[in-house]
């Protein structure tokens, strides 16, 4: 029952992760105006806003104009459902099943968004680094420092990378979002899964993107990449970690 309530939750934040995407790049308020539709914006009923069941009932089409409103808001609401359900399930209803629900939701958000726009919004960087610390407090004060210390390392690794690849290319070679972000991941995820999402993201990015380049030329959404291979280390790196340890210690 604990898992279906927290999915419902989940769905709900994953309607409100739909305007951040679409309205934090933007600089417009989460607020006002109410939600529209994206193509004739007329203002949308709130029996036409119930996450995913509307748009399945609607067919993917605004009720007043007709147009087709696109397949991502229901998926992102559906994947924000399972990703809440999911932590429930893992962690039961404790801080570390809200803190996985919190920062795997964020994680979403600025993979979408910076997908869409290259773009990585100050309040999914600094806003996700306050509700990092201030969950980390859960753990006392030790694991408030572990969050800082994490925090602190995220941002200085990025910002030496960063620095590097200016110096080394000439021109911006990372993008001050995806600095920030890394200031937010280590608040989770601590110093070690910060090395750990840096290295992934670049593993992943090779794997993934590199390819594309090849056939289509284009910036490079490194946002999307570091959002991913965090996900992995918050669910998986420990044992990770623990065996990389075991094989450098031979």
């Amino acid at each position: 029952m604990s898992i279906a309530v927290a999915g419902v939750f989940g769905a709900i934040f994953g309607s409100f992760l739909n305007v951040c995407i679409v309205r934090l790049p933007a600089d417009e308020s989460l607020v006002r105006p109410p939600s529209r539709c994206p193509k004739c914006e007329s203002p949308i009923a709130w029996y036409d806003n119930v996450p995913v069941v509307s748009w399945i009932l609607l067919r993917g089409r605004c009720r007043r104009c007709g147009e087709g409103i696109s397949l991502r808001y229901p998926l992102v609401e559906l994947a924000v459902a399972l990703l809440w359900a999911g932590a429930v399930w893992r962690f039961g209803i404790t801080l570390e099943g809200l803190t996985a629900a919190v920062f795997l939701t964020v994680l979403l958000g600025i993979a979408v968004t910076d997908a869409r726009t290259y773009l990585i919004p100050n309040e999914y960087t600094w806003g996700g680094l306050i509700l990092g610390l201030l969950l980390a407090l859960g753990g006392g004060l030790d694991g408030l420092l572990a969050a800082a210390i994490g925090a602190a390392v995220g941002f200085s690794l990025l910002y030496v990378v960063a620095w590097l690849g200016e110096l080394a290319f000439k021109k911006e070679a990372m993008g001050g979002g995806d600095i920030k972000m890394m200031a937010m991941v280590g608040a989770f995820v601590g110093w070690r899964g910060v090395l750990m999402t840096v290295f992934g993201g670049a593993l992943l990015g090779t794997i993934v993107f590199v390819p594309m380049y090849f056939l289509r030329p284009r910036l490079v959404p490194f946002g999307v990449f570091l959002a991913g291979a965090a996900a992995l280390v918050y669910l998986w790196g420990e044992p990770v970690w623990a065996w990389y340890v075991r094989l450098a210690l031979g």
